[in-house]
Parts: structure tokens; sequence; C-alpha cells
């Protein structure tokens, strides 16, 4: 089995990359799970944005701190089929699900988001419980975690906490591809960032003159997505028969 999960997409210009870089094989993965955290218009999430990446290819849509941006994905995300996730460990009575089971070929895959504590705009409930809880209750073949957070210690924690119980942890939410992708001790694969999917040649895909304003002044300079030269940002990773992991790469390409 080989699966792929992509980082935040960025705009138009990450789902114009997205799609660019499945087009014609997105056949190669049995399970293809992409952050659209920041779809529509840098920041948030929309029902025709969602709908672009699954028509592209996305199996789920996992987000984060940006997900109730608009408020027309609320309804949306609280339909009943519909493979796009809000984190889990946001209060009760919430719109929407935290995770979700897909069974794939007979395997059960069950896709989980969540959101860290540290340096975020919002105080969530732990996600490591939220995890721990989910996992105990939920019987999967195959278990990706989608950790959208600030601090790359509190996204290494993650990884540790649940090495073993999860196949995949991929942290997202900073935009840079980070260099870290290893396999555990107990055979869970983990990389601190899945980077972004949009401009190359932008700050964290957005118009470098406005990002630079930002720093220079001080001041909140309303940022534009960047429409720079496009790149896809992720983790390719394979499973064995056991659906144990056999190998990673990580996905670094211009398109």
């Amino acid at each position: 089995m080989r699966l792929l999960m992509l980082g935040d997409v960025i705009g138009k210009p990450g789902r114009t990359a997205v799609a660019s870089f499945l087009r014609d094989r997105s056949e190669l993965w049995d399970i293809i799970v992409i952050n659209g955290e920041n779809a529509a218009g840098g920041f948030g999430l929309t029902r025709a944005t969602a709908i672009e990446l699954l028509d592209a290819g996305a199996d789920v849509i996992t987000s984060g701190n940006h997900i109730w941006q608009h408020k027309e994905v609320l309804d949306y995300i609280d339909t009943d089929g519909v493979r796009v996730l809000r984190p889990a460990n946001y209060p009760p009575g919430n719109q929407g699900r935290g995770y979700i089971l897909i069974e794939k070929d007979g395997a059960r895959i069950l896709v989980v988001n969540l959101q860290g504590r540290q340096f975020m705009p919002m105080s969530l409930d732990c996600p490591f419980r939220t995890a721990d809880t989910i996992l105990r209750n939920t019987k999967a073949d195959v278990v990706l975690v989608d950790f959208h957070a600030e601090a790359t210690s509190e996204k290494q924690a993650m990884a540790f906490h649940l090495d073993g119980k999860a196949t995949v942890v991929a942290g997202t939410h900073t935009h840079v591809l980070t260099a870290d992708a290893r396999i555990q001790a107990r055979g869970t694969a983990c990389i601190t960032d899945l980077g972004m999917c949009g401009s190359r040649t932008g700050i964290i895909g957005m118009d470098p003159r406005e990002a630079r304003l930002r720093f220079l002044t001080g001041r909140p300079v309303r940022l534009k997505v960047d429409e720079g030269p496009l790149q896809v940002n992720g983790l390719d990773i394979t499973l064995n028969d056991d659906h144990a992991v056999e190998s990673i790469r990580t996905v670094n390409e211009s398109v």
C-alpha cells in the first residue's frame, strides 16, 4: 500500500500545484491526504475549494486553526460523507469531525486531524489525550495523523507519543518542509512539517512584499497569496503487506 500526505495548500496557486502534480498519477497512491487549511485565498477553506481538491485526487482533506475562516464551510463539514476534517481536539459542540475511518482494499484506514497548543491562537483540549481516546476507541489497520502545530518540539513529542500506535505522524502549519523524515524505533513514520503546496518564491506561500512589511513596520499588513513558480511538498509512504512502514520519501517537486 502506498500513501501520500501533502502539506498546506496555499490559495489558488496551491490548488493548481496539487492538481498538476496529481494529474495522471493520483492512482499511484491508495490514499491521498491533503491539508486544505489555507486553500481559499490563503486563509481557510470553502466548499468550492474543498471540492476542487477532492476532484484533484484527495481522499481526505485535513485542516487547522483557519478552518473557521469562512462561515459557509461550517455546514459543509457537518454533512455526512464529506471527507473534510477539522482538528479533533476543538471543544465539543463544533461542527464537523476530527477523524474519519475509510476502508480501502480490505484495510481500515483512520485519518486523524489534531491541533497543537504551543504558540497557537487558542487553548484547545489536549491533543495527546484526544489522540489516545480516538485510537483506543477506533480499530484500524493504518493510522495517519496530521498534527497542525507551531512548535517543532510539540510535533516531535506527538510523534514519540504515538510511536507504535500510529502509522504516520505528520506535522503541518509552518509551511516549510523539514529534513527530519524518519521511521521511529517502534515503526511509526514521522516528519515535523510536510511543507506546503504553492508558490516557491513567496514567504510561506505569501507575497514577499507584504510579508516583509509586517516585519519592518510591526503593522498587521494584509497578506496576499504569491503567484510565483509552483511547488508541492509532502511525504510519500510505502507499507508492506502487514501495513507496517517499509519506506518513506519526502516530496519536494516543482510543477
